[in-house]
């Protein structure tokens, strides 16, 4: 096994995540992988908080099984775990019962099962295990754009308040004209080893808290944090055809890690207008288009208003009010091409007729033989 085993296999049933059982196929966890993806999705569900953590789960669950390597991995994790290997049992707090005597046990010993708990917990073979700063938070922000630059694709500017790298020494802590060195307590490794139970494991420095390094002249404006609070600006790229509600990420955006460590990414979320007359499903627009009684009675080719102008459309005789039609490629911008325009056509009532309008209507009414309503069973 290698390093790549994480310790939430011990605790997570991906299978149940995914609602199969453990001897499904690949094609099972694949088929129901899709299926649960596709109704939880953040696009199908703008704003849910909850729907857009079940999805990560449900992406987590299928990285592992629905990989054949990381699957084997995974089961054989899940068994040594039911069997209470890993369980801190006789090992002590947090080691590892099962072992007679009570003995220190070194990873090469275990053989494959050394390389799983040397990947799980930093104990390598005969090596250090450089322990990662921590990561600096990660940072949010809010932009409106009008409808129309949603479809289009616009660039927009955002900033951002909060703490950034250090303008004197450029994250980096020191003075300057100096720098950081090598820390004397981990040599460099930003990690540590301690023993607990029968496992000689490893933990962050705590001199220089996992960076490896240690600076003995602060800068003077951060006091060697590497960081401090100012107001940063950004532009971001709003692609064509986003999606209100949609997060564009900005890596490394965030907030500094402590001790230099990596930063944090910038989530900006897009709120979009709404339109004057276009809606919106999907990758879909949606357009309600009034027509008179003449129109939808007798037929008629009528404007239709799209993103890219109007176009004429064929209304066919007898058309009933509430008709969706279909237009095809003039929605919204999507990969791989665009959406339809869903038009849905109703007739619309003159609230002011002129004496000539009135007296064609009343013949009009004269010459019809049958109700609309003879099928509700009355006459009038």
């Amino acid at each position: 096994m290698n390093g790549d085993v994480r310790r939430e296999w011990f605790d997570k049933d991906y299978y149940q995540v995914l609602g199969v059982p453990k001897n499904a196929t690949a094609a099972e966890i694949k088929k129901a992988y899709r299926k649960l993806a596709q109704q939880h999705h953040p696009d199908a569900n703008p704003g849910n908080a909850q729907a857009e953590e079940r999805f990560k789960e449900i992406s987590a669950a299928y990285d592992v099984v629905g990989d054949s390597d990381k699957r084997a991995q995974y089961d054989q994790v899940r068994e040594m775990a039911a069997s209470g290997f890993g369980a801190g049992g006789q090992g002590g707090p947090g080691g590892f019962g099962g072992f007679p005597g009570g003995g220190r046990v070194r990873f090469e010993d275990l053989g494959d099962l050394g390389d799983l708990f040397g990947g799980l917990f930093g104990g390598g073979v005969g090596g250090r295990v450089r322990a990662q700063p921590a990561r600096g938070a990660d940072l949010e922000a809010d932009v409106t754009v009008t409808f129309d630059e949603a479809m289009e694709g616009t660039t927009v500017p955002v900033k951002v308040s909060g703490p950034a790298p250090c303008e004197t020494c450029h994250g980096s802590g020191a003075a300057p004209g100096t720098s950081a060195t090598t820390c004397s307590r981990c040599g460099g490794a930003g990690a540590v080893a301690v023993n607990q139970g029968p496992f000689q494991m490893s933990q962050t420095c705590p001199r220089c808290h996992g960076s490896g390094r240690v600076v003995e002249t602060p800068c003077p404006t951060c006091r060697g944090s590497g960081s401090q609070r100012r107001t940063r600006s950004f532009q971001v790229r709003v692609p064509p055809g986003v999606r209100d509600a949609a997060k564009i990420r900005l890596s490394g955006r965030g907030e500094p890690g402590p001790s230099g460590g990596q930063a944090g990414d910038l989530y900006v979320r897009v709120h979009v207008k709404s339109h004057a007359y276009f809606g919106r499903k999907g990758a879909d627009l949606t357009v309600d288009l009034p027509l008179t009684y003449p129109e939808v009675a007798l037929g008629a080719n009528v404007q239709v208003p799209t993103l890219d102008g109007p176009v004429t459309m064929k209304i066919p005789a007898g058309t009933p009010s509430g008709k969706t039609f279909r237009l095809k490629g003039k929605g919204a911008p999507k990969r791989g091409g665009r959406g339809d325009l869903l038009v849905t056509v109703g007739v619309e009532v003159p609230q002011k007729l002129s004496k000539q309008e009135k007296s064609l209507l009343k013949q009009l009414q004269d010459e019809e033989t049958e109700s609309p309503r003879r099928r509700l069973g009355v006459k009038t």
